[in-house]
């Protein structure tokens, strides 16, 4: 019996994210999301009790642009989901996948002691963890 690789978030995900403010103006978030090239922001806890939000692109799209709101006056929280589903950096890709698939998200900060250490995405999940090349 041939015992596959397990391949996990870590292995996948990226060092590449940004976390801001949760009452950063929306404007602000799409300049910081521009200038470090993330689909996602990270919204940071406001104190230790509280959860990690998120913010893709496209909510800023559906919320903000499709409804005629002003970027300068909407604040990220308004446009948040949150709490974040967060991932552990030790989970199987696999496991990352079908969660993914029934919370209907494409991508997920990365967990680890309570604090964020990447991002992983179906992007990350497919281009660096199925097609990997036997060294």
């Amino acid at each position: 019996m041939t015992t596959q690789e397990i391949i996990r978030v870590r292995d996948v995900m990226t060092g590449n994210y940004v976390i801001i403010d949760g009452l950063t103006t929306v404007q602000e978030g799409i300049r910081l999301a521009r200038q470090n090239q993330v689909k996602a922001l990270v919204v940071n806890k406001r104190h230790q009790d509280d959860e990690y939000g998120i913010v893709l692109m496209n909510d800023i799209a559906k919320k903000v642009l499709a409804k005629n709101r002003s970027c300068e006056r909407t604040n990220i929280y308004e446009v948040m989901t949150k709490p974040a589903l967060g991932v552990d950096p030790t989970m199987n890709v696999k496991y990352c996948a079908r969660l993914f698939e029934r919370f209907g998200i494409s991508r997920a900060p990365v967990i680890e002691n309570g604090q964020v250490i990447g991002m992983v995405s179906y992007n990350n999940i497919v281009l660096n963890g199925m097609a990997r090349d036997d060294d």
